[in-house]
């Protein structure tokens, strides 16, 4: 059974709290924000203050996926905000260890994200230190792509990695996520689904995460 993390930035931003509310009575069970600086991606989303009105209604686990260039230096203020889990990029990252460290010292689960061109055997030294991988199935920078078939093959090594090391370390899977492939996603190993208009743009959002989360494989 996956974890459901609705992403945030699908949502209708005009009737935000109820949207956080509805999050907070379905079965989901983690809060996807996704924070963009127009930089590292295409596009700018929400950011520190939005993530501390989140959090006030959130009542779940705030997953929160950076974007950015230099995370490092807005890394303290996101857990102020009320981050649980902070997912930096492999691709924006020199020191990629010293980041992990600084999240993990903080208090918070670290993640970390991988882009559709690179490598999952990048992640192969870190694993060890981290809670989860966020494999992005989509170029970020937008909601509403398609899948890129590619991306099983790609959770199918990282889980053999894993479980060949004996360790925990989450698969989440963020990017074009639909009840149609979801089965498959799951199948090739991935733990946790990150789903924004598959959830927010239905006509009964309850239901479609309840759909994601007891799918059966």
């Amino acid at each position: 059974m996956p974890l459901v993390a609705p992403s945030l930035l699908a949502s209708d931003f005009l009737h935000l709290e109820e949207e956080c509310k509805m999050v907070n009575e379905s079965d989901a069970d983690w809060f996807h924000l996704d924070v963009m600086d127009g930089r590292f991606v295409p596009n700018i989303s929400f950011g520190i203050p939005v993530i501390e009105h989140i959090r006030k209604i959130a009542k779940k686990t705030c997953d929160v996926h950076l974007m950015i260039e230099e995370p490092e230096k807005l890394t303290e203020a996101f857990r102020k905000a009320g981050a649980d889990q902070l997912i930096v990029h492999i691709e924006t990252c020199r020191n990629l260890h010293s980041n992990i460290q600084q999240i993990k010292s903080l208090g918070m689960k670290a993640g970390v994200a991988i882009n559709p061109h690179t490598p999952v055997e990048m992640l192969y030294d870190i694993l060890e230190d981290i809670h989860h991988v966020c494999v992005m199935s989509v170029n970020p920078g937008f909601g509403g792509q398609t899948f890129i078939p590619h991306t099983l093959k790609k959770i199918r090594n990282l889980k053999r990695a894993i479980h060949e090391r004996g360790l925990h370390v989450l698969i989440e899977v963020d990017g074009g996520v639909t009840l149609q492939n979801a089965k498959s996603i799951v199948y090739a190993g991935a733990d946790v689904l990150v789903a924004g208009n598959t959830v927010f743009k239905s006509p009964n959002p309850k239901t479609t995460i309840s759909e994601l989360k007891f799918i059966q494989v």
